[in-house]
């Protein structure tokens, strides 16, 4: 479980990184005088969010737990968070308050619905669903033709947060789209720790790619938070060489699940590389999900 002395470490540098991002002029607000650190100090952010400098330091070190609604919506408001950050910051503020968008930590392994399993095997793309800890549960069959067989990998690794910054297969696969995929995989992660702080599996996660990955260090310091979202990667895959490919989220009613679909972008022979890699890596539709867990 995270201890209160670890979670108030998080909302201080959460917030203090938000604002490190902003100066006075993006802002409105005059600069006097040199400063030490970049961005707006805690004086100029308590003005803008109009409380006092006391009431803003005591939230910003997490000896506030009583902060009300419209003092959290004035400070993500100075700061210019957006909805995912708006809500991270509830989470950190307020992490014994029971909040809609925080739940119980699901326990893995996780089974998804019989209904969300034919969904998956009905998309015409490479398809999986992935949980809170950005762990494979269900995979379709061409998933495991582009990505690899999820199936081979053992159950505590088959996470694309260590895929990504673990397996170097991964890195030649994603190519020069690793750094945006490895972006949004630690973006997502924080947003795991703001809605399930207690969980260890998601601790033990994080404290072994930290020690094992100086990138993943690196931006998990940056304290970015971005929900999963739609867009696109240029793969280097090993059969047909680049294969670009959109990708839209569906959030499911399931704490932490979403299923991520695949289809080719609408560029000149990307559709032909999908099929290619299809007709080559598509051998067994059954395996196309891990048995212990859907």
């Amino acid at each position: 479980m995270t201890a209160p002395g670890e979670r108030r470490t998080e909302l201080s540098q959460f917030l203090r990184s938000r604002r490190a991002r902003l100066t006075p002029a993006d802002v409105g607000l005059t600069a006097y005088g040199p400063r030490r650190v970049p961005g707006l100090r805690r004086e100029e952010l308590a003005q803008l969010a109009g409380v006092s400098v006391e009431y803003y330091v005591r939230l910003e070190q997490g000896r506030n737990p009583h902060v009300s609604d419209g003092v959290l919506e004035a400070v993500g408001r100075a700061l210019r968070l957006d909805a995912a950050e708006r809500a991270h910051l509830r989470n950190l503020a307020r992490p014994d308050r029971a909040l809609p968008d925080t739940a119980p930590a699901p326990t893995a392994p996780t089974a998804i619905r019989p209904s969300l399993r034919r969904l998956l095997d009905a998309q015409p793309g490479p398809a999986y669903v992935c949980g809170h800890l950005t762990q494979v549960l269900a995979w379709n069959a061409l998933a495991a033709a582009v990505f690899g067989d999820f199936g081979d990998v053992p159950h505590e690794r088959r996470t694309f947060a260590h895929l990504i910054f673990l397996e170097p297969r991964y890195r030649a696969l994603f190519a020069d789209s690793w750094g945006p995929k490895a972006a949004a995989t630690v973006a997502f992660l924080r947003v795991s720790v703001g809605r399930y702080p207690d969980d260890p599996a998601l601790a033990a996660l994080i404290g072994t790619l930290a020690m094992k990955s100086e990138e993943f260090a690196g931006l998990w310091a940056r304290q970015d938070v971005a929900e999963k979202g739609p867009g696109r990667y240029t793969l280097c895959h090993p059969l047909v060489g680049p294969l670009t490919l959109d990708f839209e989220v569906l959030h499911t009613p399931e704490p932490g699940q979403v299923l991520v679909s695949y289809l080719p972008a609408p560029e000149p022979g990307a559709a032909e590389a999908l099929g290619l890699v299809g007709s080559w890596g598509v051998t067994d539709a059954g395996a196309a999900h891990d048995p212990g867990t859907a």
